[in-house]
């Protein structure tokens, strides 16, 4: 077949396949009347086994009550079943089972697009939402900046997209059988030491978070045949540029990212993605916040993990305010498993690696622990050789410094068959489908608690493990993992961080080399490193859609429209299924498809965190390192932190009430009013004027203030912080604008 050729099917049967999930989704039904969609199969009769379009639609329709209209009837099948989809209510489906040749009348079911799968649980759509206006992210140069790239996976392909916007000034340093294309237009190396080499992945990170940010559609993906699907980012039309800035032998160097951040603003890229950072640090010294305000002042997007040090507080990479610092939260795709014991009691987990021939027969069972030793409970290397592990399920403790796979292999050498991997405290209910090297599951750690109190109530104990394969439809996603790192910042507590949460758990994307022998290669991977190109792919496709907003704006329409409850409707949950406090979650889970539409914004100029940067005490020549100019503190009128216009309110509350102001640019609708809504914070009052806000125009500003009034210190409790949120709700359509707040008790 002709590559034009196959692109246009890929491209229609894509097409129809998000149209028919998104006709599924919305389950077709009609609250007023009680219609809902009912998928019919009917009796072929036996004299007409052909039957020509027009008549077996008549013949369908002839089914169907007589009162109903033409209208109701959805889809007519021919090749797929016999029979059809109709708008019926519950009677009038219990009514069509009585005819003979009905065999059988359901209601239609939800499902779930099987893709790396982030896009749909995001509710990205092929031709619809923002996928549909920024046409897939198309005309926007994505760089990142990570441990270099694979060229030749079929995730960079470029059938069908056009050349780099004329802005674009980048190099491609791959020579030979693969250079560039229109998908991948830059590639360079920074690392001096590297010998000059080029930008190969030897690292197995930036594949994987390239082809998050940007991959193109490529269909049969999945590691161990899990997760079966088409692998897809999240903007598959946007350009890639990636700068390699890491490698195994030096790690990431901070001269290579500020060079690398550097060459990016000249090469003319719209959006920057860094999955990595330092830990915190004052902005001055942290070259990734110093290289971001340069980015900003050229128009440049700026996303970053938050880091991986959760689920502590203040544990928090990239916190500057003109960075998006973005956590990490799980999808609703699990890949299943579950340990059971000899008692019955059975407890679900998730591993990655699913043998079909592991028997499920009960198998002894032992804790790696049960001596004592610390080393031996982490099944750390050397430290089985006195447990008795020969033919059994094994225990190991997560921890100690190694990981899950190197644990089963010291599980393996012994002896021993399966391995049971408990987390700790820490983790709680968060587990991760890892690729183990011998069947194992990942289970919580209140499961773990209990199968090693089963171990010491027998003295035969007994298990195995149950591979259950791709699961969809976890009502408790997104949900915040236990990794994630946590505010309230260090560098500036008056802002709050992280910014968002994105999807960052069991993520599915193009890998450098094969993880289960099949080409071309996927794994599965978690960490804010996954969550952040998620987050700056989302940029892009906003970037693409609204080309004249500013990256504050782009900020802005992300954390005032997300989510701030999972798919079971309930509260955002963090690894102990408590409701996840704003310090782990930020403004919420990113909606992109909300954020195309934000209908007002918090815009900053790079000039106005001058006044902020002087607040926070930064010397004169300390400032002017970020903004590349000479700074004057004692000619400009200093604010503090919480002044600054910023989509969030992160309030250090005293005894003093405190006052602030926000200033709100019209995006939306050119005339529109909008009322307040508060959330007010525990042990606090608030006000705000006016309480109502007109607009008459389009890129209309208004500026609105904020008191904050502390209220009896024993109202606090054994509270340290409070959390609220200030809505400005649009009356005409009750459109929401929402703003969180974080109140620290001095």
């Amino acid at each position: 077949m002709e590559k034009s050729k196959y692109v246009l099917e890929l491209a229609f049967l894509l097409g129809l396949i998000f149209m028919l999930s998104t006709n599924a989704t919305s389950f077709a039904k009609d609250h007023g009347n009680n219609l809902q969609t009912y998928i019919v199969h009917v009796k072929r009769p036996e004299s007409r086994p052909t039957i020509e379009s027009e008549e077996l639609h008549n013949w369908y329709h002839s089914f169907l009550p007589q009162a109903s209209n033409k209208d109701r009837m959805v889809f007519s099948y021919r090749n797929v079943a016999s029979g059809f989809a109709v708008k019926l209510t519950p009677e009038e489906a219990k009514a069509l089972l009585e005819k003979d040749e009905i065999v059988s009348a359901r209601p239609e079911r939800t499902l779930s697009l099987h893709t790396t799968h982030t896009p749909s649980f995001l509710g990205l759509r092929q031709g619809v939402g923002l996928w549909n206006s920024s046409n897939l992210g198309q005309g926007v140069i994505i760089g990142v900046i990570d441990t270099g790239i694979y060229p030749f996976h079929p995730s960079f392909n470029d059938e069908g997209m056009p050349p780099p916007p004329p802005k674009w000034k980048g190099h491609c340093e791959f020579t030979g059988q693969r250079t560039c294309n229109n998908k991948l237009i830059g590639a360079r190396n920074l690392l001096k030491s590297a010998n000059e080499e080029p930008p190969f992945e030897n690292f197995f990170h930036g594949t994987h978070t390239a082809a998050e940010a940007a991959g193109r559609f490529v269909e049969n993906a999945s590691v161990f045949g899990n997760a079966q699907g088409t692998a897809v980012g999240m903007a598959p039309n946007a350009h890639l540029a990636m700068y390699k800035v890491c490698n195994d032998k030096v790690g990431c160097t901070e001269s290579a990212i500020l060079a690398a951040m550097d060459i990016a603003i000249d090469d003319g890229v719209d959006v920057l993605s860094l999955s990595l950072g330092l830990g915190s640090l004052p902005f001055v010294e942290d070259p990734i916040a110093i290289g971001a305000f340069a980015a900003i002042q050229n128009g440049v997007f700026v996303s970053c993990s938050a880091a991986n040090s959760g689920p502590n507080y203040s544990t928090l990479s990239n916190e500057a305010p003109w960075i998006l610092t973005v956590g990490a939260s799980t999808i609703d795709r699990k890949i299943a498993a579950s340990a059971v014991l000899g008692n019955g009691a059975e407890y679900e987990g998730e591993s990655l690696l699913q043998p079909e021939d592991f028997s499920p027969t009960l198998l002894p069972l032992v804790y790696a622990g049960a001596n004592g030793n610390l080393n031996s409970s982490f099944c750390l290397p050397g430290f089985l050789n006195n447990v008795d592990v020969k033919g059994k399920v094994v225990v190991c403790d997560i921890g100690g410094g190694f990981s899950s796979q190197v644990k089963g292999q010291v599980v393996l050498d012994a002896g021993g068959v399966a391995m049971i991997l408990a987390n700790p405290q820490s983790l709680g209910f968060s587990t991760f489908a890892v690729a183990h090297v011998l069947p194992a599951v990942e289970v919580s750690y209140v499961a773990g608690l209990a199968i090693k109190s089963y171990i010491n109530s027998t003295t035969s104990p007994t298990a195995t493990i149950s591979f259950k394969g791709t699961v969809i439809g976890d009502a408790l996603a997104p949900a915040v993992v236990s990794f994630s790192s946590r505010g309230p910042s260090q560098a500036s507590p008056g802002i709050l961080k992280p910014d968002i949460i994105g999807p960052g758990v069991n993520i599915l994307a193009a890998w450098a080399v094969s993880v289960d022998n099949k080409i071309p290669a996927y794994n599965i991977v978690s960490g804010t490193s996954m969550s952040c190109p998620h987050l700056s792919g989302v940029a892009a496709l906003l970037k693409s859609a609204h080309p004249d907003w500013s990256p504050a704006a782009i900020k802005s329409a992300i954390m005032t429209t997300a989510n701030t409850v999972n798919l079971g409707g309930k509260p955002i949950l963090d690894q102990r299924l408590l409701p996840a406090d704003i310090f782990a979650t930020g403004a919420g889970h990113v909606n992109p498809n909300k954020a195309n539409d934000p209908g007002l914004v918090y815009d900053i100029q790079s000039d106005d965190y001058i006044p902020y940067l002087c607040g926070l005490g930064y010397e004169d020549r300390e400032i002017g390192i970020l903004v590349q100019r000479r700074v004057r503190c004692s000619g400009v009128k200093v604010i503090p932190e919480a002044q600054l216009n910023y989509p969030s309110f992160s309030i250090v509350m005293g005894s003093d009430t405190q006052y602030y102001t926000r200033t709100l640019t019209n995006v939306g609708p050119a005339e529109a009013t909008y009322i307040v809504d508060l959330v007010v914070p525990l042990a606090m009052g608030m006000s705000v004027n006016p309480s109502q806000i007109t607009f008459t125009e389009v890129n209309q500003k208004v500026t609105f203030s904020v008191e904050f009034i502390p209220q009896i210190k024993e109202n606090r409790g054994n509270h340290t912080f409070a959390q609220g949120s200030l809505s400005w709700i649009r009356v005409s359509d009750k459109h929401t604008v929402r703003t969180p707040i974080s109140v620290i008790f001095e």
